[in-house]
């Protein structure tokens, strides 16, 4: 099935000579393409196993796959077609590599704002690849945490079995600086051991010794609770410091490392760039890292925790209410990597974090969201979104990873945003004044106002007794939960369109179904008409509507197939059966007698319903909703009764025009699955109210 999926990836991907690298994070599949137009985006947005699919600046796209994207990967690389992916073309590419490649098509893309992309890759890259040893530790955190405070086992520093639990999660922390030196060095093309190793120089026996030698001075910073130590080596003053957990270092270590690697592979010749690269490397930047980026690597890193820590001192409410509500849109564009970096930093030097807790708010709203997601595509029988949300939903809760339902729901469905900022702002409403109200204490008797953890933690369910406070954070992340919640069930999460297409699959579904359901529904109501003929005259038009055997034009022009139209979902037919028109008339009128069910703020889309129960759908124009309702004149209201030929709405086809919209008229009979047949007639000029498609029941 893997297989199957991963081949069927690589043809809507444009195929294996459209891809020129391949990498992915912790959900997503990262493709750099020779030309992104050649993607089939409605393909692998439709396609089972795929959460949602991302196009980028240039020829870069993301397919969003979830939690079992290194298999999809892998099954990816492994199919022969991808044999020679990313080869350059003959035309004059032949001696570039793809990395080289890569970077010119990134170059090309990017424009002013280069430098900045870069940087943000740069971050990201550096610590996508250790998500799961830092996820597997801090759901170890949490469970230890949770069996302390259920007294299942002691909290005795001293016992050794203690001491070998802590060692299994502390390890990741203790040595993420060369971690981080590793994948921030292999991003910066150059050796990862090399970045590695030298950033080791500072975590060894021997180095750390050096705080408690003889001609060691050190001084005592109250504010952060640590320890500031001067080394007198060969007569030069070392700033010393405790380098365990800490990103900022190898990350400025790497980037002067790029700079005296790429400069010596040009001066070293290259039968010895073996040996005397790392050789020099070492001996350069080890000093560099160790004399000056080291101290300065730390001082950027307690200036930035201070100064987030005095504004949750001094404006915790501000503080507790923008985080949640940032996070929405820095997670999406990869924004999120500097203050994840802070959050390692502040454990590090402060020995707590305050970031965690209004992250989880977002997190907890973002879930929320999905869960009314999945309760709306429970309710509505859609069992792709059903599928979708429930995956997103659990990885979600159980992991704290947002990527599957931001890429899988919220970024498809934009109306999920609106409802979902409401359950960010509320939570974090809610964890400042709580947080103000009940103040943490840190282990070093410090009060602190706001949620605080000694961890890093993936906000997630099983992470929730790693926090102090552990109730407000509790309180906090249900009130974001259930407002996003119950925001989406009640205003929905889709446009009419969405929703309609979803309706006509769920009744494509239960094609066979339907037409009993209907003729039992049917007998009784002509059963009652009968007997009861004298007083019931005003059923008269629900016994004509019963026999309805054509929908009218809706407007007057050229009929077209909707394979014709350009708009691939009702090329697909999700939405029924039914006929494009290119207007010659700005007025658009009813194609059947009955109830509006749907009625576009923007105009656009008409949904009516007929009394035996035909669903047609009016969509005026491709796209058009993007005009927010500018040129559509409105006649009629939702739930409205209006008889074939009424008005609806008149619009400025100039305008859509000139907006750079098709003016195609579509119309559908939504559920076509329900009927014997659809029959559209097309290639022939109408007017308002002739007869373009043939029903039969």
């Amino acid at each position: 099935m893997a297989d199957s999926l991963a081949s069927q990836i690589i043809t809507a991907i444009g195929g294996p000579e459209n891809v020129r690298s391949l990498t992915h994070c912790a959900t997503r599949l990262r493709f750099e393409l020779a030309d992104a137009s050649k993607v089939d985006q409605n393909a692998l947005e439709h396609m089972k196993g795929v959460l949602g699919a991302v196009p980028q600046s240039g020829d870069r796209f993301q397919v969003v796959i979830g939690g079992g994207v290194a298999t999809v990967y892998e099954n990816i690389m492994h199919r022969p077609e991808m044999a020679n992916a990313g080869a350059a073309s003959a035309s004059g590419e032949g001696q570039k590599s793809n990395a080289d490649v890569k970077a010119e098509a990134r170059s090309k893309a990017r424009g002013k704002v280069a430098w900045l992309d870069s940087f943000f890759e740069y971050l990201a890259d550096s610590f996508r690849p250790i998500l799961g040893v830092l996820l597997g530790a801090s759901i170890i955190i949490a469970l230890v945490n949770l069996l302390i405070s259920l007294n299942v086992i002691p909290n005795d520093e001293a016992s050794a079995g203690w001491v070998f639990v802590k060692a299994i999660w502390k390890g990741v922390f203790y040595f993420l600086p060369i971690m981080v030196a590793y994948n921030a060095a292999k991003k910066l093309k150059v050796d990862p051991w090399l970045g590695g190793a030298i950033m080791a120089i500072l975590m060894t026996p021997q180095f750390t010794s050096l705080m408690d030698a003889k001609t060691t001075t050190c001084v005592e910073n109250a504010a952060l609770g640590t320890k500031s130590c001067t080394a007198n080596i060969f007569g030069i003053p070392m700033a010393l410091s405790d380098y365990s957990g800490n990103v900022f270092v190898p990350l400025l270590m790497a980037a002067v490392l790029a700079l005296v690697y790429h400069g010596l592979k040009k001066i070293i010749p290259e039968s010895v760039q073996l040996v005397f690269v790392p050789f020099f490397c070492m001996i350069i930047v080890g000093a560099l890292t160790a004399f000056i980026i080291g101290p300065i690597g730390v001082w950027v890193g307690n200036g930035l925790g201070v100064g987030l820590a005095w504004m949750n001192t001094h404006a915790p409410f501000i503080f507790a209410i923008i985080i949640p509500l940032l996070y929405p849109f820095l997670v999406p564009l990869g924004l999120h990597w500097p203050l994840n970096a802070l959050m390692l930093m502040n454990i590090q030097t402060l020995g707590y974090d305050f970031i965690q807790g209004p992250m989880g708010v977002w997190n907890f709203a973002c879930f929320g969201a999905t869960a009314g997601v999945l309760f709306i595509a429970v309710r509505d029988k859609d069992k792709d979104m059903r599928q979708t949300a429930l995956g997103a939903l659990a990885a979600g809760l159980l992991g704290g990873v947002s990527e599957p339902s931001l890429y899988g729901i919220h970024l498809r469905y934009k109306l999920v945003y609106k409802r979902m900022l409401v359950g960010c702002g509320l939570g974090g409403v809610v964890i400042a004044v709580l947080g103000w109200l009940f103040p943490s204490v840190t282990a070093a008797g410090q009060t602190v106002h706001g949620v605080t953890t000694t961890a890093f933690a993936f906000t997630s369910l099983l992470t929730i007794p790693v926090f102090d406070q552990m109730w407000v954070y509790a309180v906090s992340i249900a009130v974001s939960f259930l407002t996003s919640f119950f925001l989406i069930i009640t205003f929905d999460y889709r446009t009419p369109e969405q929703k309609a297409e979803v309706l006509a699959r769920a009744a494509a579904d239960q094609k066979a179904a339907a037409p009993a359901v209907e003729a039992k529904e049917a007998a009784p109501a002509a059963t009652t008409a009968t007997a009861t003929a004298t007083a019931t005259k005003t059923e008269a038009p629900a016994a004509a509507a019963a026999a309805t055997t054509v929908v009218n034009a809706p407007v007057a022009g050229h009929v077209i197939a909707l394979d014709e139209t350009g708009d691939p979902v009702f090329a697909s037919r999700a939405l029924g059966e039914g006929v494009g028109i290119q207007p010659t008339d700005s007025e658009v009128v009813a194609p059947v007698s009955g109830v509006l069910q749907t009625v576009a703020e923007t105009g656009h889309a008409f949904g009516i319903k007929t009394d035996d129960g035909v669903e047609v759908l009016v969509h005026v124009g491709i796209d058009t909703v993007k005009m927010n309702g500018e040129g559509f004149a409105v006649k009629v209201k939702a739930d409205e009764r209006v008889n074939a030929g009424d008005p609806l709405v008149s619009v400025d086809f100039a305008k859509v025009k000139d907006a750079g919209y098709s003016t195609t008229t579509l119309m559908t009979v939504l559920n076509t699955a329900a009927l014997t047949s659809v029959t559209p007639k097309t290639g022939i000029d109408v007017k308002a109210g002739d007869e373009v498609i043939d029903i039969q029941r």
